[in-house]
């Protein structure tokens, strides 16, 4: 790939915001204009899928290189001199990152639109920003109160989501780094315990709000995607990722079901010898990344079916595809499917 001298600035540029983050504490890797991975898998072509998250010691694992070695982040940088963005992997040590990310979709203006360059974000952003006048709240807020006739349009259906959340269970979110997409929306930072696992979801929560947990990342602020780049927003720049609170860490993490766990308890010591033998398929789905879930869950069912303990690996295939954020219907409907291909005339 030919680099110009405008790329290799904004590469430079990204480097070096990756680098202060890693000092920081948070693990990072570099990302295409794509927003996705710079590197690609050392393992592509191979005939079978390889459940690899870096042990074989080369880069292009997507969020498993993370690191926060500044020698590491500059290897990682080197070996992709197109990227011009770095994920920051969510879940890990000493911060355990939870991204809460606001989709934006404003309602109608009938002010000038802002042109190319401009600053200037929706009025719910601005009117929102630390200082900004009685009743203002953090950086993710909407504006309270715009009529359908003012010029400030409306608050996205995804804040209006979250404010509606935290006054249903009794939370409110405390002054964090909130990062602007260009698309308008939020990143909200938080952090959890280290001993709780935040799994990935999109619009689980609430129509609008995706989660990034552990095995995610976010885009750090300082990337340029095609799309434009990402900023913190006014007066979170310089503030650490607060604890995540607690109402809202349980609507995170949500229970699994009793009856599952019951399930496991009463299985035969034959049958529970046969999990292990499906081990790596369900590392395989746990690994999967969005548009990715169905199709890796669907190849390790069929695989466990194949060799005849597909039912006895069905609780941890699904616990596994809850973890990369289906739902457990569209789990059991996929795994479901599997069996009937795979159970022959």
């Amino acid at each position: 790939m030919a680099i110009t001298a405008r790329h290799a600035a904004t590469a430079t540029l990204a480097l070096t915001h990756a680098l202060s983050a890693a000092e920081r504490g948070l693990p990072v890797f570099p990302l295409s204009p794509t927003k996705l991975p710079a590197l690609r898998s050392p393992h592509r072509g191979e005939p079978e899928p390889v459940l690899c998250r870096g042990e074989c010691g080369r880069p292009g694992h997507g969020v498993h290189d993370a690191t926060t070695d500044p020698t590491g982040v500059r290897s990682l940088f080197a070996a992709a001199p197109w990227a011009t963005g770095y994920g920051i992997a969510c879940g890990r040590p000493p911060h355990h990152l939870i991204g809460i990310d606001l989709d934006v979709a404003p309602g109608p203006r009938s002010g000038p639109t802002p042109g190319p360059g401009s600053t200037a974000g929706p009025t719910w952003e601005a009117a929102s920003r630390p200082g900004s006048g009685p009743g203002s709240g953090p950086a993710w807020e909407a504006a309270s109160g715009p009529t359908p006739d003012s010029p400030l349009g409306s608050p996205p259906e995804s804040v209006a989501a979250l404010q509606q959340l935290a006054l249903q269970h009794l939370f409110t979110l405390p002054e964090t780094v909130v990062i602007l997409t260009p698309s308008g929306g939020r990143h909200i930072w938080l952090t959890g315990p280290p001993d709780v696992v935040v799994p990935n979801s999109a619009g689980r929560l609430a129509p609008g709000i995706d989660v990034r947990g552990a095995g995610g990342y976010l885009v750090g602020p300082g990337s340029v995607t095609a799309r434009g780049a990402y900023r913190p927003a006014s007066g979170t720049a310089d503030l650490a990722p607060a604890p995540c609170p607690r109402a809202l860490l349980r609507l995170l993490t949500p229970p699994a079901p009793p009856a599952r766990a019951q399930h496991h308890r009463h299985l035969s010591g034959a049958a529970q010898e046969q999990p292990a033998r499906g081990h790596g398929l369900v590392q395989f789905v746990r690994a999967a990344h969005a548009g990715q879930r169905n199709t890796r869950l669907f190849w390790a069912a069929c695989r466990a079916y194949e060799h005849g303990f597909g039912e006895t690996l069905t609780e941890p295939l699904v616990d596994a595809a809850l973890h990369t954020g289906l739902t457990e219907q569209e789990a059991r409907a996929t795994i479901a499917s599997a069996a009937r291909l795979t159970a022959g005339p």
